[in-house]
């Protein structure tokens, strides 16, 4: 038979120790804002799918708005001088549906992302939630650290960050050479930033003294 194991009295701190570790609640404002941005991006998301629907069924004035919110360049309409005289009327094409997609996946990503840093966040720097034996605890929560989240954070960027170089390339004749380089350069930057990032925290865990039992 097991003896209960005697708990541990709770540990008063000093004033100003307490005072310190109380502010990690200023942060919960800036959580609960994310909330706000996640209900926006929601919105959008509903909006943007609404106009596709509303276009499927020959809505010109959605698939206006859907045009105009990619920034689909229209081709243009030229005169015999080759002087551009005006633009082609909107068409629902493979390549517009493809970017309404994209841009759909795009929010999905970027609300994946929000959701990583509101409960990775809270979880990690301001208090536990308590979802160790929760049903619907996320898989990632379950090991979730600095370091972990930080990683994390870093895929997420990389994967937003392909879809608008997808959606770039898609749609290139509306860019400019010097564009198109530069957003590829970036998305190359946000690459090696997460290699380096997670060869950073790999050589740390091996450089950490081992734990005694």
């Amino acid at each position: 038979m097991s003896l209960p194991t005697p708990q541990s009295p709770s540990l008063k701190l000093r004033p100003l120790p307490a005072l310190i570790f109380a502010s990690r609640w200023l942060q919960l404002p800036l959580y609960l804002g994310l909330i706000l941005a996640q209900g926006v991006y929601v919105f959008h998301f509903w909006v943007e799918l609404l106009h596709l629907i509303e276009a499927v069924f020959g809505s010109e004035k959605a698939l206006s708005a859907l045009v105009q919110s990619i920034g689909y360049q229209l081709p243009p309409i030229k005169d015999a001088a080759g002087m551009v005289i005006g633009y082609e009327a909107p068409k629902l094409n493979e390549t517009v549906i493809m970017l309404v997609v994209l841009a759909l996946i795009d929010v999905v990503m970027i609300s994946n992302l929000l959701i990583m840093v509101i409960v990775g966040g809270y979880e990690t720097f301001v208090s536990r939630m308590g979802l160790e034996e929760h049903p619907d605890q996320p898989e990632w929560l379950s090991h979730v650290n600095a370091s972990v989240l930080k990683v994390k954070l870093a895929t997420a960027i990389i994967g937003i960050s392909s879809i608008h170089l997808l959606k770039t390339f898609i749609s290139a004749g509306n860019y400019s050479e010097k564009v198109l380089m530069w957003q590829t350069l970036i998305h190359i930057t946000f690459l090696l930033s997460a290699i380096a990032i997670a060869a950073t925290d790999r050589l740390m865990a091996h450089a950490a003294p081992p734990k005694n039992h």
